[in-house]
């Protein structure tokens, strides 16, 4: 089924260091913007990540730091990478739990500002395991009934997850072919930060998900537990965890001052 796009949408895939969203790199990414009409784009990337990769990540994707030494480091394609993506609505596979916040982290340390929440978010992961329950090669042999050649070079991986989507759109009357509706069916929880440390409840107020004060109200925890805000920023946490951390604090702050 062709999708029905009102804006552009860009299909992606990462593979990293390793898989700690505050302390792993970007070594691959690759890029396919699918325009209302129909045209494709695609732009792949290699990433010199400059820290050494984890064995168990090169004996998932084969990448080693010898293959990067000559690639460039990610600020200097940031900017590019935000050009291509400005004003496109994103896909992909386990991308709101660790594709999204992976890139985001990085766009941070490059000074890119790119909100990912202005734009529609939707993790073909998540529509496949409410469906179905399975990984990304099951999923494209259930889907489209083909073997995925190359899983885990991220080229493969987009392009599987593009035809993935398309193939759910026809095989479930359910689902709406609007992006609005399939980035609200994917979505699992409804969050603040792109780590998923901050949700937001039935109310749209901001609750603590981890932790001691998980379930707790986070206005109220950094109220009456001065302390807890230091340890988050001073713990091993993504830079967007840190900085939602401390507009909330900002807003504690000010609630106490006006009553």
């Amino acid at each position: 089924m062709q999708l029905n796009l009102k804006n552009p949408l860009v299909f992606f895939d990462v593979e990293t260091t390793g898989l700690d969203i505050a302390v792993d790199r970007i070594i691959e990414i690759s890029l396919l913007k699918v325009m209302p009409g129909g045209a494709e784009e695609q732009k792949t990337f290699r990433v010199n990540p400059v820290i050494p990769i984890s064995p168990s990540a090169t004996a998932v994707h084969g990448i080693t730091n010898a293959d990067l030494a000559a690639c460039p480091k990610f600020h200097e394609i940031a900017q590019t990478l935000a050009n291509f993506m400005e004003g496109c609505d994103i896909v992909g596979y386990n991308s709101i739990k660790f594709d999204i916040p992976i890139l985001a982290e990085e766009f941070l340390r490059a000074d890119i500002k790119f909100d990912f929440r202005k734009r529609k978010l939707i993790d073909v992961q998540n529509i496949f395991h409410k469906m179905e329950q399975r990984t990304l090669s099951a999923a494209y042999k259930f889907y489209c009934d083909k073997e995925l050649k190359d899983a885990h070079q991220a080229a493969a991986d987009t392009y599987a997850t593009y035809e993935i989507l398309q193939s759910q759109l026809d095989r479930y009357a359910t689902l709406e072919n609007d992006v609005a509706k399939l980035s609200e069916f994917s979505a699992k929880i409804r969050t603040l930060d792109y780590a998923g440390r901050i949700a937001l409840n039935e109310k749209d107020e901001a609750v603590i998900n981890f932790g001691k004060y998980k379930g707790k109200l986070a206005l109220e925890v950094l109220e009456r537990d001065p302390g807890y805000y230091s340890w988050v920023m001073a713990g091993d946490f993504s830079l967007d965890t840190k900085r939602v951390f401390t507009e909330l604090r900002l807003q504690s702050k000010t609630k106490n001052t006006l009553f």
